[in-house]
């Protein structure tokens, strides 16, 4: 009786090793099979990025490109000496040192795939550089006042919009303050109870930016800012451009902007009616409406193609001028110069003759305060 049971146990544990075996064997065959399929893919794979059908990732040679950095300026027996490193950077080595030490922006991380990004020499010297060059670059050509021959392309197109004399149009816009300091709140706090700092803006019907001023505390509104501006510093001391145009039979040498209702009643600025009657009242008004949202426009340009505008900043007042500088030169290098087609002005309207309409005359802008 005992060698039959014992038997049965040599029997079970038999059979047990076999299926365990059988079980390994599966395995085996299974994992090989799924790196012959994945070695088949990859063959056929059309795209090599993180998805299929993207671009493949671009060596940028990070490596190589901060060793190259690191033995030109930053070892102790780099090819350039503590001369050339003031001459290319504008400061001492040690000040640079304590910069990036400073902000966490320059420490060097992995990405999500675990892979180290840039030194912190490579992103402080690429922010160098950006402040060095492309501004110096730029700013004369995309940060000035428009030329003679801007003037005449500007007046060319107001005129077949219908409003001859038109340079542009003005308006004002709050960029909220989130972390504004408690003791500065009654200052910059707008009617709406936000925290904003006030941008004036004269801007061309392609969105060009010709003209900007920042800075001024959210608590104040478009007149105060106007009161502060100096847009019409030319104006005061007799330097601003001759331009001249004709509007029933008279003949005008100051240009004008488009403005909404809270600017004064100067002969620079040409508002909406509020209550029109007749029908050519009724067309003044639509037209300038809608060509005095070309600022409108701007700003919300601004805001939807550069985010650092969009949110509630957290820097201090210089941190964001600096940088609100800075989107007002990309702005218009993003956009560049358009093609002045009809089509583009008119947007389908025809141009309309707006006699007796267009110029209010007001106080002297001469009269006005200049600017401190």
């Amino acid at each position: 009786m005992e060698e039959v049971l014992e038997r049965q146990e040599r029997e079970i544990r038999e059979r047990r090793r076999r299926r365990a075996a059988s079980k390994r064997m599966q395995r085996e065959l299974d994992q090989q099979i799924f790196m012959v399929v994945a070695l088949f893919d990859e063959e056929n794979q059309s795209s090599r990025g993180s998805h299929e059908g993207r671009a493949p990732n671009v060596d940028r040679h990070r490596h190589s490109r901060s060793k190259n950095l690191m033995e030109d300026y930053f070892i102790p027996t780099s090819l350039y000496s503590d001369v050339h490193f003031r001459g290319r950077y504008r400061m001492q080595q040690h000040l640079f040192n304590d910069i990036c030490n400073y902000d966490e922006y320059f420490v060097q991380k992995r990405n999500c795939a675990g892979v180290l990004g840039l030194l912190p020499e490579q992103k402080f010297t690429a922010a160098i550089r950006m402040l060095a060059y492309v501004e110096t670059l730029y700013t004369r050509d995309y940060l000035r006042k428009p030329t003679p021959r801007d003037l005449q392309r500007l007046l060319q197109k107001a005129k077949a919009r219908g409003f001859p004399g038109m340079i542009g149009s003005i308006d004002c816009m709050h960029w909220q303050w989130k972390n504004c300091l408690t003791a500065w709140q009654g200052d910059y706090e707008n009617r709406k109870g936000q925290k904003s700092i006030i941008l004036e803006a004269v801007v061309g019907f392609d969105t060009w930016v010709w003209h900007t001023f920042f800075g001024v505390a959210g608590s104040q509104n478009d007149l105060n800012v106007l009161g502060q501006s100096p847009v019409f510093n030319d104006v005061l001391i007799g330097e601003a451009p001759q331009i001249t145009y004709q509007i029933n039979n008279t003949v005008y040498q100051i240009g004008y902007y488009l403005a909404d209702d809270i600017y004064s009643r100067w002969t620079t600025f040409v508002k909406t009616l509020p209550h029109p009657q007749t029908r050519k009242q009724k067309l003044f008004a639509l037209y300038q409406e809608k060509y005095r949202k070309d600022v409108e426009r701007c700003f919300g340009i601004l805001q939807a193609r550069w985010a650092i505008i969009r949110p509630s900043p957290t820097q201090w007042v210089e941190t964001q001028i600096i940088g609100f500088e800075s989107k007002k030169l990309l702005q218009p290098m993003y956009f560049g110069r358009w093609k002045f087609e009809k089509s583009q002005i008119l947007g389908g309207i025809p141009p309309q003759v707006l006699p007796g309409l267009i110029i209010f005359v007001g106080p002297n802008s001469a009269q006005k305060q200049a600017s401190k």
